[in-house]
């Protein structure tokens, strides 16, 4: 079970082994954080901040998606553009069915609202929904918000 997370001080992409130490300590700024229990199977919060909101999405990169979207579009495109239309609504349908098997192969990783953290190989937790916009907007809100504070106060 792991954790990616970033140094709530200097940003910096951090990787954490789970079970763990009981403080992480950020090798670019030195800040120190401690981590609350984080046990396995019931999984209630976040290891990294201590957050109980939690999201589900799948672990893929959507970079490749799109790419992959994109390319089975353009071949799409072309071969109908040769008049090729059996070939062209193969490719397109060809897409289709890698999608579905890529989607039902990829496991779940369970991502904080506050900082982003992903956690993966922990069990599947029902309380952990899809991702929901009215709380992902909460959120930002509030690190904007801080944000500003800070800038303010410099």
């Amino acid at each position: 079970m792991n954790i990616r997370f970033a140094c709530p001080v200097c940003d910096r992409p951090a990787r954490l082994d789970l079970p763990g130490p009981a403080e992480w300590r950020c090798p670019g700024c030195d800040h120190a954080q401690p981590l609350p229990d984080a046990a396995p199977r019931s999984f209630p919060a976040c290891a990294a901040c201590g957050n109980g909101e939690l999201y589900r999405k799948k672990d893929f990169p959507h970079g490749l998606g799109l790419l992959l979207l994109g390319g089975a579009c353009l071949a799409f495109l072309v071969t109908s553009y040769l008049y090729h239309q059996w070939l062209a609504w193969a490719i397109l349908l060809g897409s289709f069915l890698i999608d579905g098997v890529l989607y039902l192969l990829v496991g779940d990783v369970v991502v904080c609202y506050r900082c982003g953290a992903q956690h993966r190989g922990f069990p599947v937790n029902p309380e952990h929904r899809p991702y929901e916009l009215t709380i992902g907007e909460r959120y930002r809100q509030e690190r904007l918000r801080r944000e500003q504070l800070e800038a303010e106060k410099q």
